[in-house]
Formats: structure tokens, sequence, C-alpha cells
């Protein structure tokens, strides 16, 4: 049994009495270290959720990661029900309530999995240290990541900054393996009452207006869900994975990041659903999981990750903010065909394919030049994966101030992006049908399509689809003259 890395374990507990499992980000029954030590640690075990949202400050859960949770939340309960258990429901704060279930439950053990947020990080110490001086025992574990970013050092015993190194260093230590819990163990050990519970509507974590009604046709953020597919994906999207993961209008790709994100599915789990297979999708699949690891590795590492620039160089980066390009860009309204088209599947659906998450970050930084934290913000607040390590990771790599970022001076095409990517337009079509009319040739770049092929299709540029709101060649200008005053300031 490990214990909580701020200190140490209390005089043993005795067996008889009750255990709560704190469950955060890690929504499972099966793979779940702190609902394994409570079992083993044997009495009664009493799960609980504690909606805190601010204990994480400008952090806490955006508005689509909050329908997720809702619903997973909802769907674990159902699970536990099902077992002869429950989910204790509570709101925080999370210390203070903590003390109060122990107290009710005469629980003298609780046990969670840890997160790698500086503002949660700081928090779960105090916690800690609050449970263990009124003789509670507490007990955290790894859960959420492969390996212990605490523990992965280049030879300088320095962290690493580079991905391949990074993650050649993790592919020599021992693979971890996903851990089979007797869930039958857990219907028999039901505390004899009950604590009260607070009602899931209370969290208010549902949109009062109905902007969710697409998400429901794009997920279904239960187990169930992730089980079917993880099924979908290793049968159909695996064998295609590596030759086709950048297309967005196909469905290559293993759409796993919500369910990881809130720990319906464990990454050790996600592994092993793939390593058995024979494709050339199974590796390249793993290095993804890899780039998770290495986000979390890095906000562990440099706290300062979601707000700040690695490289402090771009602390005097001239961005030229304007909040109407801000609001076209995040309304789908650039006149980019691919870049509207992600804007818009991520307003519809919570998410968006990662190539053209890469395209509209790039169009957001460098055609507008807008600050990526601008960007970062909006993603936080639309993805049901928002994730702050990897969202924090991803948008610094684009703007190229983080950590083995591609270099700024690299800058997307979005026509040509679309060309390769989207060559038949089907994924332009699906999100942007405005322009469903047009042939091929155009749809990537509806500017340079003549009259009467417009209005054959149906289209006034300017008026039913916008025309460009920036070229792309003088907007890659400016952006480099831009990066170069930068780089004089130094």
């Amino acid at each position: 049994m490990q214990g909580h890395k701020h200190g140490r374990f209390m005089a043993k507990a005795s067996s008889k009495s009750a255990s709560i499992v704190w469950m955060r980000r890690d929504l499972r029954l099966q793979d779940q270290p702190a609902l394994a030590a409570a079992l083993a640690a044997g009495g009664p075990v009493v799960p609980v959720y504690i909606w805190a949202p601010e204990e994480e400050g400008k952090w806490a859960p955006g508005g689509a990661a909050c329908w997720w949770l809702h619903h997973a939340l909802k769907d674990l309960d159902g699970q536990l029900r099902k077992l002869n258990s429950r989910l204790i429901l509570r709101s925080g704060p999370s210390g203070e309530t903590l003390l109060a279930l122990a107290k009710e439950t005469g629980a003298r053990r609780v046990f969670w999995c840890r997160r790698y947020e500086p503002m949660v990080r700081n928090r779960d110490a105090k916690v800690a240290a609050d449970l263990q001086q009124a003789g509670v025992e507490t007990g955290e574990f790894s859960g959420a990541l492969l390996f212990d970013p605490g523990k992965i050092a280049n030879q300088a015993g320095r962290p690493f900054q580079v991905f391949t190194a990074f993650w050649r260093c993790c592919l020599t230590q021992p693979w971890p393996e996903a851990r089979k819990i007797n869930l039958k163990e857990l219907a028999r050990r039901t505390p004899v009452k009950w604590p009260k519970s607070d009602a899931l509507a209370s969290f208010k974590l549902l949109p009062r207006r109905g902007w969710d009604k697409e998400f429901y046709a794009s997920w279904r953020p239960t187990q169930q869900g992730a089980r079917e597919r993880e099924l979908g994906f290793v049968r159909q999207g695996l064998p295609r994975y590596a030759m086709e993961r950048d297309w967005p209008a196909l469905d290559s790709t293993s759409r796993f990041s919500p369910y990881l994100h809130f720990g319906q599915v464990s990454p050790r789990q996600a592994c092993a659903a793939v390593e058995n297979s024979k494709t050339g999708g199974a590796q390249k699949f793993l290095a993804e999981i890899g780039w998770r690891e290495f986000a979390h590795y890095l906000l562990y590492h440099f706290p300062q990750l979601p707000e700040k620039p690695l490289r402090e160089e771009f602390l005097r980066f001239p961005w030229k903010r304007d909040a109407k390009k801000l609001r076209a860009w995040q309304q789908g309204q650039t006149g980019y065909p691919l870049v509207d088209a992600g804007m818009r599947q991520l307003w519809q659906t919570g998410w968006m394919h990662n190539r053209v998450r890469m395209v509209v970050a790039s169009f957001l930084i460098k055609h507008l030049r807008q600050p990526w934290t601008e960007g970062a913000a909006w993603f936080w607040d639309t993805l049901v994966d928002a994730d702050l390590a990897s969202n924090s990771m991803g948008w610094q790599w684009v703007a190229g101030c983080g950590a083995d970022a591609a270099p700024y001076f690299r800058v997307f095409n979005p026509t040509l992006q679309a060309e390769r990517f989207d060559p038949e337009g089907e994924y332009i079509r699906q999100y942007v049908p405005g322009l469903a009319k047009l042939p091929p040739q155009f749809i990537h770049a509806p500017w340079r399509a003549p009259k009467d092929v417009l209005s054959k299709a149906g289209i006034v540029l300017g008026k039913n689809y916008p025309a460009p709101i920036v070229d792309h060649e003088t907007a890659r200008r400016h952006a480099l003259q831009d990066f170069e005053k930068m780089r004089k300031l130094l």
C-alpha cells in the first residue's frame, strides 16, 4: 500500500472501520487503485465525489466538461448501485467535507488517485495534512498516468523538454498493467447506514440554455459508451490509424480523450486494448498516449504552463488583440472553410479532430495574431475533453513558445491543409453546410470560385458566408515580421 507523498500513514486503522474512496478524475471501478486499496484494507467502502470548483480557480471545469461530468457521475452511481453500493455526492470545501464524512461514517481511511494541476496538488497536500492531524489515514495512488512524472528525468537529473527523449526514457521503465478488481467484494462492503448525498442536479452541471442538444448525438459519456468506442476503434479505426488519423472526415481516431480525462478509462486500459494488435496503428496510438503523458509531465515540472510561455522571450511578442477577429474565429466565421468547419464542430459536438485543432490554433495565433492564451481559454470552455495539461501544451506547441514546440515560422496554410486532408470537402460539407453545393475544386477557397459557380451553389460572399477575414500571404508575412521584432528585443 502506497502512502501519501506529503505524509505517512497513521497507525493502522481497524479492518472493521470504513474507508472513503474520494473519486475525482478516476470515475471507473476497474483499474482503480484507490478503490483497490479500500477493498484491501477491509471494512465498508464509501465512494464519494465532492464538487468544489472554487478550489480550482480559473481552471474549474468549463461548460462542455461539466456536461460530460454530469453524465459520468450519473453513470458511475448507476454502476455502483448494481453492486449494492452508491456514489455519495457532496459540495466542498473538500477537506471539511471529507472530515465530516469520516465522522459520519466512522471511516478511518481516505484514499484517492493523484491529480497534477498545480492548485489541486496544493489543495490535496493540505487535505492530507488535515485528515492525518485528525487521526484519519490517507493514501494517494497513481491512476491517471502510466508513469510517475516525478521519477522521469534526463541524465543531468533535470526534466525533459523534448518528447522523443522523454518517451524513449519512459519505454525503458517497467510497463504498467491494468489491475483487475473483484467487484463482488465491493458489493459485500457496504456500510450499515449510508450518509446523506446531495442531488446531482444541485451541482448545476448541465446548461440552462440548450446548446448541448447535439452533444447527445455525438457522445455516450458512460462506461458502456467507452466500451463501445474502444471496440469500434480497435476493430475498424486502429488498422487504418497510422495512415488516416489526419483525415477529419474519417472516423479513424480513437476519440478516447474525454473518457481518459474523466478516468472512465485508464491509460493502462487504453494501452491494453490496442497493444495486442498486429497493425502499425498500435505503436502510433501508444505514442499519442505518450504525448498525453508528456503534457502532464510538463505541467508537473512547469506549473506556469497554462498561463506563461516556457520560452520566456515570447512574453515580449507584440500580439494584436482584436475582439472582433477573436469572435469571428470563435464562431467559425473566418471565411476559411477548414477553420470554420473545425470551430463549428467544436461548438456542436464539444470536440475537434486533432489535425484541425492544429490548423485553427495556428490561424488564431499567426494569421490573426491573437494571444495563444485566448485560444486555450476558448477550448477550455468548449471541449468535453478539456484537460489543463494537454490544452496548455498543445497551444504552446502551436505558438512555438513551449517545450519541443513547432517553430513559430511554421504557419499552416488552411487552404492547402484542407486540400490535402479533406480533398473532397466531406468534412467541410458536414460542418459548413452552406458550402455543400460547391464542387471540390472550390470548396476549400470559395473566394476563388467564378460568380456563376457561387450563384449556382447559393453563396453570396460577405452575406451568407464571409469573405476571408485576412489574406493568407499577407497575414503570414506580418506574423513573421512580428516574430523578428520579438527576437530583436532579446
